[in-house]
């Protein structure tokens, strides 16, 4: 105790007053129950049970996996998995009364004697859909009846089905699949972390806070460090003191006096030597200590020397590196998971072959991952008959030769003429054809019209000795082509060719008569038989060509190469194949500048060796070697099988003889009658009879011997591993898998040799070079192979990149003995990405054994803070447990010991598929002002959604299909959710949650034009009817949909003005709750879900209702919101429906709402949507809600809206407004009153009356956001949306443009999207409006003032004289459904404590 008293009479001489500690805290859960931890191990209560299943786990894993499960428990990683198998069993349904069950084709049970009965009925009915997550018992018969099995793991029903159902799995009767079910889910949620908690300091130039008082909660008993709650239990004689103490620890950090701008020019350097100068132990916690809480640690930071030692460093550093910010601001915890585990999982592979840690680390830095790029087979080769040259050709001769031309400027688009053979097309095909017409004339359009483009010719005739061309069509034109080729030139042969084709009607087929006729017509005076018939000398190329075709392995013909890249099937349309040509043309022009600018190039070069000699071209395309997706396996597995006498014979064979004589015998063995013989028992010596030079003693002995049991494990091995079948065929190389291959497939030497070529190019060699010291040949060898098999197997992921630096100023200290992982980072220490690196980093020391180097890459000259913001970053490396050995509450952010004087708004920072609310909390997150608040600010978010992205094109047009819509659902239940597919980038979201999912057409418009061509990245075959999406854990999931029009609605389009969407209201997709007037009130604790019985209500759009639309974020706005919406529900006679931008309101608004609208008979509708990744992203949540304002119209509303009106929520409407809804825009989208210019005082505040406004807008209005009204008919014909999104695009990367973005946007778009101009009075405002035109306002807008700087509360009262009367209406209304909440829950507690005493 008596350093207790010394600390504190030491630090008592220093107190100065301050404020208590406060305090904000922030906890993320998900929208289902929490899942068993058991569960998620499988794929993780006490601390008893943990520990169990660790101690379990660790018996099969290594301490690396160990410490990975640990992580994934704390992450609760798989907790989506576990619900998944929920979702899926809720769809089937259960049987009542069971807490495990089985499904048999559909019929469930969950008596394990009725198993058999129902198997004996299952080939009666369809097999089940098994998703690719599902859990197959191993050794399952995949022909047999499929048992699906839904239980909880570790549950005595569990136990006694599994039995039952593996008891048959061993005879072979089924397939037996798990999926886990709960059948009495949790009441908890799960908490969850990896997301990142933001404390943005806001300005209080207006003030935007409401008055209303909330209650308080219990205080923070922690100031850093001290538990004074603890302290003042334990010393209550020094209340007093300590209570002063925790004052001055509080204020002796909360330097928030704002900066000079000399003093923020060096920040970033002065953070990173603070960081340096601590020992490197303790580094990690200093970058985060300083990040984290930069706006109270900045002013001391700027006392802070730089060594000239590390400002050269950092400076050489960046040189070196080329050094650029890491981007974390989507990263994915769970992303970061999977790389660990992965590259943990190769690491210890590459232990286990007895490599050292430092080969290991060089080994992993290898790219030995296949390329994506387009394949191409040689085009030097003497079967292609070559139409023109442009290097040689008097036609081209005027064109210039120089490669340098490729440099010179030339206008976007215009395809440069140089005599060098750049760009070559090769067509192979059969003449008989129908369509090599078609192709034919594509080639002679290009030829006629000068495109410099090299065209050559491979005809693919029949190549039997005894057809000439009198018989045979594509013999005659082959023969006629050589001969005119040869008498005059191969322009005249191709000529005589395209005449030839134009003889043929639409939809024939070239006969000898039409070449006959064209050879008599050009060349009367010829015998034709001489050229055509069996005695022709014109044979030239007839073998060679479709000798190439074979030997290039591109397909089924017609086929058609750019440089020896084959086009794709739907490429040979004529149409398609122009566009695509020239396309090619302008793309590859990009690949020779740079070649010609780096000097790899020249003139005196041959251009086609040079592009033959690109690493892409290979001898044989081969889509079984070339594809990168590939299966590998471990070479380790072995086990017993019998063999066969074949199998002996030719192992025999192979042993004893020379390699020519065993190859004799080879194919003597091969022949089905052979083996056939052999298998009723003829002697094999019979067949040694006839093949000279054997030495069949020897191989007798061998063929008899006992020494061939390793092909008993052979043939276990293409069973078991391979997954062969008898007699079907394979090709292993260092691991992979090709095959099986079909009947009739040929894998020759061609394809060998590029599978040889393929592997030295992707692996051999690179590995090989890393294995070369320090390994005998033979090991070396054998490592090459098992290496190449470990790494090629990996996921492909992003390149690796071996960096080097100029120095390293601070490296943690490596630990010694087991492997680690060589971690990197580089990162300016103030930045948002230093906030959420530095706690990234520190659990990752104490997860894994890491050799970690952080490099500081500073900016300079800085004007502006850099970071103006409080940032915690929620992440665990292991579940954590309270005193009592349960389970600690969850992870969450704590923001301790906070100043008490900023204005603070509260940000949520989760990866990009998490769609989360706020559930609960008293304060208003977007205003905390801690000097009223006593101690914590509680906020609690919940993972409502998690995202599906899609993009969608009409694979005829290759656009997006604009205004089609998409649902998704269950077999059951089939819309759940739907949405609208946008013009950019065919663009869609979806919101579900984990659990299987079927995507179809919206009925109606979307399914009647359109039906789904193929779809990517979906969990059902691409040709599969229904399109099933499985979401199953946390991840980004994005997929893509090709769609096609029904030939009978080829000519019709989604948005035509004559036909509308048969849409129902209840618009789901952008999670919408829907709410009628004659309805009863939802529970209050429930109202954020609205029941499904009120999602269900069908609101005819097209009925006479006014669609308002309004944002809002923070209880003042919510306050005027609810108060606008009151004013127009006063003034406007025709029912009127409110949609609401759900993201951003508080759960007090979310629990008044359906009480308003009972109240006030109006419907409403929650709207929801996720900023798209692709769209440039606002961090500000101001510019946020300013862009949802105007960027998502088009998709935000059902297309049966036609007309929405946006009224700011702090407006107040005196007039129906009926009138502007039907007001006529006179063909624009949109309607907007344009800025008062009546109070002469605030001219000096019209900033659009001089500079880049006054000059843009060339005498039109600037308008005002506050109030519009948009024809959605009209917008989405015009692609408004689309417009107005690309257009922020390119300008947003500005950050000094659109500084008031809802309005900046559309003002700046009005020549290419016109705005009509409202009639003034539809908007008045004082600050731009004089006070005589008040008096015929219909709307007042509570614009602030630059001038006065009037606070908003304030400025209502004085401005709006019925605002008071409106503001204490709401609030006995609000103070009524409190009761009404009071009293439900009063009546709920005394019904449930009634229930627990009848169950004691």
């Amino acid at each position: 105790m008596w350093l207790l008293w010394i600390l504190l009479l030491s630090l008592l001489s220093a107190v100065s007053g301050g404020a208590d500690s406060k305090a904000v805290t922030t906890t993320l859960t998900t929208k289902w129950a929490d899942t068993p931890l058991l569960l998620e191990a499988r794929y993780n209560t006490a601390t008893a049970y943990y520990d169990l299943i660790v101690k379990k786990a660790s018996a099969l894993l290594s301490s690396v996996q160990v410490n990975m499960l640990k992580f994934a428990l704390s992450l609760r990683a798989y907790s989506a998995t576990v619900h998944s198998f929920q979702q899926i069993a809720s769809n089937e349904p259960p049987p009542s009364g069971c807490s495990a069950f089985f499904s048999v084709h559909g019929q469930k049970t969950c008596d394990a004697e009725s198993l058999e009965a129902l198997l004996k009925t299952a080939p009666e009915r369809p097999k089940p859909y098994l998703f690719k997550g599902d859990h197959k018992y191993p050794g399952s018969n995949p022909d047999a009846p499929v048992v699906i099995l839904y239980a909880e793991f570790g549950q005595p029903d569990f136990q006694r089905l599994h039995q039952a159902v593996s008891s048959k799995v061993s005879e072979g009767l089924v397939t037996y699949v798990l999926r886990h079910y709960l059948a009495n889910p949790s009441g908890k949620k799960v908490y969850l972390s990896g997301y990142g908690v933001e404390l943005a300091i806001k300005s209080q130039e207006y003030k935007a806070k409401d008055d209303t008082q909330v209650q308080e909660n219990d205080p923070v008993d922690e100031v850093q460090g001290f538990l004074f709650g603890k302290l003042k239990t334990l010393y209550p004689e020094l209340k007093e003191q300590l209570k002063e103490l925790r004052k001055h620890l509080v204020e002796s950090t909360n330097e928030m006096a704002p900066l000079k701008v000399w003093q923020m020019q060096d920040l970033s350097f002065q953070t990173a030597a603070r960081i340096l100068a601590a020992p490197a132990v303790d580094a990690l916690n200093v970058m985060k200590d300083l990040s984290q809480n930069f706006p109270t640690k900045a002013r001391s930071i700027t006392k802070t020397v730089v060594n000239s030692e590390i400002r050269k460093e950092i400076g050489e550093n960046q040189k070196v590196r080329v050094c650029s910010s890491i981007h974390l601001l989507h990263f994915h915890h769970h992303h970061v998971f999977e790389v660990l585990r992965s590259e943990a999982r190769v690491m210890e592979g590459l232990r286990s072959l007895h490599i050292e840690t430092p080969y290991i680390h060089d080994i992993l830095k290898l790219n030995v991952q296949p390329s994506d790029s387009d394949y191409a087979v040689d085009i030097r080769n003497p079967a292609i008959s070559w139409i023109n040259n442009l290097e040689t050709d008097h036609r081209y001769s005027s064109w210039p030769y120089n490669v340098q031309e490729l440099l010179r400027p030339t206008f976007p688009g215009v395809i440069r003429q140089i005599r060098k053979n750049f760009h070559n097309l090769v067509i192979i095909l059969d003449p008989t054809q129908e369509n090599a017409a078609e192709l034919l004339s594509v080639a002679e359009m290009f030829y006629a019209n000068n495109i410099p483009l090299r065209i050559g010719l491979v005809f693919v005739v029949s190549d039997e000795d005894d057809i000439d061309g009198m018989q045979d069509a594509g013999v005659a034109l082959v023969r006629a082509y050589n001969y005119i080729s040869d008498e005059v030139d191969s322009q005249s042969a191709f000529e005589a060719v395209i005449s030839m084709f134009n003889r043929v009607s639409i939809g024939g087929q070239l006969s000898v008569g039409d070449v006959v006729k064209v050879l008599e017509k050009r060349f009367p005076y010829v015998e034709v038989s001489s050229v055509l018939g069996a005695d022709s000398s014109y044979d030239s190329n007839r073998k060679e060509g479709r000798a190439y075709y074979q030997q290039t392995g591109v397909g089924p013909l017609p086929v058609v190469m750019y440089n020896g890249i084959p086009y794709q099937r739907e490429q040979l349309d004529p149409d398609e194949l122009e566009t695509v040509t020239m396309q090619k043309i302008l793309e590859t022009t990009s690949f020779y500048q740079r070649a010609v600018y780096l000097g790899e190039l020249a003139t005196d070069h041959d251009v086609v060796d040079f592009i033959m000699n690109q690493p892409n071209v290979v001898p044989r395309i081969n889509p079984r070697v070339l594809s990168t997706s590939r299966t590998y396996l471990d070479l380790s597995d072995t086990s017993e099988y019998t063999t066969s006498r074949v199998t002996r014979a030719i192992w025999a064979a192979m042993q004893t003889q020379s390699a020519n004589n065993a190859k004799n015998f080879i194919t003597k063995m091969a022949k089905e009658e052979t083996a056939a013989a052999l298998q009723k028992g003829v002697d094999i010596g019979d067949f040694l009879f006839f093949l000279q030079g054997m030495d069949v003693s020897l191989f007798k002995s061998a063929y008899e011997g006992p020494k061939f049991d390793f092909l008993l494990s052979h043939a276990a091995y293409c069973r078991d591993v391979l997954k062969l079948k008898r007699g079907q065929r394979a090709v292993i190389s260092n691991g992979r898998i090709i095959g099986p291959l079909e009947e009739e497939e040929v894998f020759n030497q061609d394809d060998f040799l590029l599978l040889e070529s393929i592997i030295l190019k992707t692996s051999g060699e690179r590995i090989k070079s890393k294995l070369t010291q320090g390994f005998s040949f033979l090991r070396a060898s054998d490592l090459v192979m098992k290496v190449d098999a470990l790494l090629s197997s990996q996921p492909k992921g992003e390149a690796r990149v071996e960096y080097d630096f100029a120095d390293d100023r601070y490296r943690s200290v490596q630990k010694e003995g087991d492997v680690y992982f060589d971690v990197v980072a580089v990162v300016d220490p103030v930045t948002r990405d230093a906030q959420k690196l530095a706690p990234l980093l520190l659990v990752l020391k104490q997860l894994v054994n890491v050799n970690l180097r952080v490099f500081m890459n500073c900016q300079s000259k800085l004007s502006e803070m850099p970071l103006k913001s409080f940032y915690r970053y929620v992440l665990e490396p292991e579940v954590t447990f309270q005193t009592d050995s349960s389970f600690s509450p969850g992870p969450m952010a704590k923001f301790l010991d906070m100043p008490q004087s900023p204005l603070f708004t509260l940000n949520l920072n989760t990866p990009e598929s998490w769609m989360v609310e706020s559930v609960h909390t008293r304060y208003d997150l977007d205003n905390i002002y801690l000097e009223e608040v006593e101690n914590i600010v509680a906020a609690e978010y919940e993972l409502e959604h998690l995202l599906l992205e899609g993009h969608c094109f009409d694979v005829s047009s290759g656009q997006p299909p604009r205004g089609l819509q998409f649902t998704l659902g269950t077999a059951s239940d089939p819309v759940i959710v739907d949405t609208i597919v946008m013009a950019n980038l065919g663009y869609f979201q979806l919101k579900a949650n984990p659990g299987a999912w079927i995507l179809k057409l919206r009925k109606g418009r979307s399914d009647e034009i359109y039906k789904i061509y193929s779809h990517d990245g979906t969990d059902s075959p691409a040709d599969s009817d229904d399109v099933i999406v499985v979401l199953n854990n946390f991840k980004s999931r994005i997929i893509k949909v090709k769609v096609q029009k029904k030939p009978d609605k080829f000519n019709e389009e989604l948005l035509s003005d004559g036909t509308e969407e048969n849409d129902t209201g209840f618009w789901k997709s952008l999670t919408r709750y829907s709410c009628g007037s004659n309805l009863p009130a939802p529970a209050p604790e429930t109202s954020q879900f609205i029941s499904q019985s009120i999602d269900r209500i069908i609101i005819n759009e097209k009925d006479d209702v006014i669609n308002i639309f309004s944002v809002a974020s923070g209880h003042l706005y919510e306050r005027f919101l609810r108060i606008m919406m009151l004013s127009v529900l006063k003034n406007t006679k025709t029912p009127v429906k409110f949609w609401f931008l759900k993201n951003y309101l508080s759960p007090t608004f979310k629990e008044f709402i359906p009480h308003m609208a009972k109240e006030y008979g109006f419907q409403y509708e929650l709207v929801q949507y996720k900023w798209p990744r692709w769209l440039h992203q606002q961090t500000e949540k101001q510019r946020i809600i300013w862009g949802y304002k105007i960027l998502f119209l088009d998709v935000l509303f059902p297309l049966a809206v036609d007309k929405i009106l946006f009224v700011d929520a702090d407006q107040i409407v005196r007039t129906d407004l009926k009138d502007l809804r039907d007001f006529d825009l006179e063909g624009a989208p949109y309607g907007y009153t344009p800025f008062c210019e009546s109070r002469r005082e605030m001219d000096g505040y019209r900033f659009w009356k001089s500079g880049y406004w006054a000059s843009h807008l060339a005498g039109r209005k600037y308008h005002i956001s506050a109030l519009y009204v948009v024809d959605l008919k009209k917008f989405r014909k015009i692609a408004a949306g689309d417009r107005l999104r690309g257009q922020y695009q390119g300008l947003s990367q500005d950050p000094n443009s659109l500084s008031n973005l809802d309005q900046d946007l559309p003002n700046n778009m009005i020549h290419q999207v016109p705005i009509k101009s409202l009639p003034q009075e539809w908007l008045w405002c004082e600050t731009w409006c004089d006070d005589s035109s008040k008096k015929s306002a219909k709307t007042i807008d509570l614009c602030n003032n630059p001038m006065t700087k009037e606070p908003k509360l304030q400025a209502a009262v004085r401005i709006v004289a019925e605002w008071t009367d409106y503001d204490k209406e709401i609030k006995r209304l609000q103070t009524r459904s409190w009761c009404a909440r009071c009293i439900n829950q009063a009546d709920k507690f005394l019904s449930s404590s009634s229930d627990i005493h009848v169950e004691l």
